[in-house]
C-alpha cells in the first residue's frame, strides 16, 4: 500500500480532499471568513468532519495564521471533541428538522462568542429541512450577526433551496480513493492493511462505514447476508421471504441502537430531575418523559429508514459488480470475494436485465424516503429482482 501525504492538525482525517482543505485553510488564515458556507459531497466524503475541522481552524489561537487548525491548542481540541462553547454541531434525529429546532438555532446565533473568535453553527443534513423550515432560517443566513458563521452540510447543492445556497460560499467534497481511506484506517485505527483495504472496498470509500465494518463482526455479517440475497431468489415465495429478512435485519439493528440511546437519555433525564431509576414519575414531570418517548419513536423510524437505505446501497453493489462482468469493463469488483457467484449471475442474464434490477432498487429507495411501508416496498423490489424465467423479463 502506498503512503499518502498526511494532512496536518485537524485536517488529518480528510483523506483525498486536498483541494477543499487548501481552500478552507486559506479562508481560516485570512481571519475574516464568509458568514455562511455550504459543504456538499456524497455520503462518506466527510462533510461533517470537514465542517468541524474548519470550525476548529477558525477558533485556533496559534500565532501563525498559516498554521491555524494546528490540532494541539485548546480551541482545536475542544472543537474536535464537541465541547467548545462557541461551536454548535446540530444534527436532527427526526425524519426532518422542525421549525422550532431552527428557531432555537437562530436564537443561538445571536449570542456573542464566550471564549472564541466566532459563534459557529454547523447544521448536519441540511437537506432534511422542509421548504417552510428553510425559509425560517433564510433571514439569519442572509443577515447574520457579525460574529456568527453558519456551516450547512448536504449531499449536493440541489438538496438545498436556491435562496439558501445562493447566500453561502460552496465547498465541494468528493469521495476519497479506496487507498486513501485504507491508509487512514491503518494510521488512525490501527487496522492491518488487509482489514483496511477490505473495509474500504466494500464500503465504497465511505470512511465511517469502512471503520464500522472493519471493527464490527456483526456489521460485516449483516452486510454479507444482504449482498447474498439475490442468490436466494428463485420464486415469488423466495422474494417475499428475502424481503422480510432484509426488513428484519435493518429493523433489528436500528431498533437496538434507538433503544440503547433512549435508555441512556431517560436515565440522564431522571438524573437531571433528581429521580431514582425506579421512582415513579410525578404528574408534573410526565410531559418531559412523554416528549422524550416521542423523540425516541421518531429516532427509531429514521434509524430504520437509514439502515434500510444503507442495505439497499450494499445490494446495489451486487448488481453493479454483475454489470461490470457483463460489460467486461475491467473495473475492480466491490464484492470481489463473491466473484464466482457474481460470474454465474452475469452469465445467466443480460446487461439490460441487470440495469432494470438496479432501477428496482433505486425505486425502493425512493419509496422508503416517501414513507411507504418498508415491507411492501421491499416485497415489490424483490419481485423485480427475480430471475427472468420466474417473472418474465424485467421492465427497463
Amino acid at each position: 500500500m502506498s503512503t499518502a501525504t498526511t494532512l496536518p492538525g485537524v485536517w488529518a482525517d480528510l483523506p483525498g480532499q486536498d483541494q477543499a482543505v487548501d481552500a478552507l485553510r486559506r479562508a481560516a488564515a485570512q481571519g475574516a471568513p464568509s458568514h455562511a458556507w455550504l459543504f456538499t459531497g456524497p455520503p462518506g466524503s466527510g462533510r461533517s468532519n470537514a465542517a468541524r475541522s474548519f470550525a476548529a481552524a477558525l477558533q485556533c489561537d496559534v500565532a501563525d495564521p498559516e498554521a491555524r487548525g494546528c490540532g494541539q491548542c485548546r480551541p482545536c481540541r475542544t472543537v474536535m471533541a464537541g465541547t467548545h462553547p462557541d461551536v454548535a454541531l446540530i444534527a436532527t434525529e427526526k425524519v426532518a428538522y422542525q421549525i422550532d429546532d431552527v428557531r432555537q438555532l437562530i436564537a443561538k446565533a445571536q449570542d456573542r462568542p464566550s471564549t472564541g473568535t466566532w459563534r459557529i453553527i454547523i447544521v448536519e443534513d441540511a437537506d432534511r429541512m422542509t421548504e417552510r423550515t428553510t425559509n425560517v432560517l433564510l433571514k439569519s443566513i442572509e443577515e447574520p450577526p457579525p460574529h456568527t458563521v453558519w456551516i450547512l452540510c448536504a449531499p449536493s447543492p440541489a438538496d438545498v433551496l436556491v435562496t439558501i445556497r445562493s447566500r453561502c460560499r460552496p465547498v465541494t467534497l468528493g469521495v476519497p480513493s479506496r487507498t486513501a481511506v485504507a491508509e487512514l484506517l491503518v494510521r488512525r485505527d490501527g487496522l492491518t492493511p488487509e482489514q483496511a483495504d477490505f473495509a474500504a472496498r466494500v464500503s465504497q470509500s465511505h470512511i465511517g462505514i469502512a471503520r464500522r465494518l472493519a471493527r464490527d463482526e456483526g456489521a460485516r455479517q449483516r452486510r454479507d447476508r444482504t449482498v447474498r440475497l439475490p442468490l436466494r431468489l428463485g420464486s415469488v415465495s423466495d422474494a417475499v421471504i428475502a424481503a422480510g429478512d432484509l426488513v428484519e435485519l435493518s429493523t433489528a439493528e436500528a431498533t437496538a441502537s434507538a433503544e440503547e440511546r433512549g435508555a441512556a437519555d431517560t436515565a440522564a433525564l431522571r438524573e437531571s430531575l433528581g429521580l431514582a431509576a425506579d421512582a415513579p414519575v410525578p404528574p408534573q414531570l410526565r410531559s418531559q418523559f412523554k416528549a422524550l418517548e416521542e423523540l425516541n419513536k421518531r429516532r427509531a423510524k429514521r434509524g430504520v429508514n437509514d439502515s434500510l437505505d444503507r442495505a439497499l446501497i450494499d445490494l446495489t453493489t451486487f448488481y453493479r459488480d454483475v454489470l461490470t462482468l457483463q460489460l467486461s469493463t475491467g473495473s475492480e469488483l466491490v464484492n470481489a470475494y463473491l466473484e464466482r457467484e457474481l460470474t454465474g449471475i452475469a452469465h445467466s442474464s443480460t446487461p439490460e436485465h441487470t440495469l432494470a434490477r438496479i432501477d428496482y432498487i433505486a425505486e425502493a429507495r425512493r419509496r422508503i424516503t416517501a414513507n411507504v411501508q418498508p415491507l411492501l416496498a421491499m416485497e415489490a423490489m424483490m419481485a423485480g429482482l427475480l430471475p427472468a424465467r420466474s417473472q418474465g423479463e424485467p421492465r427497463a
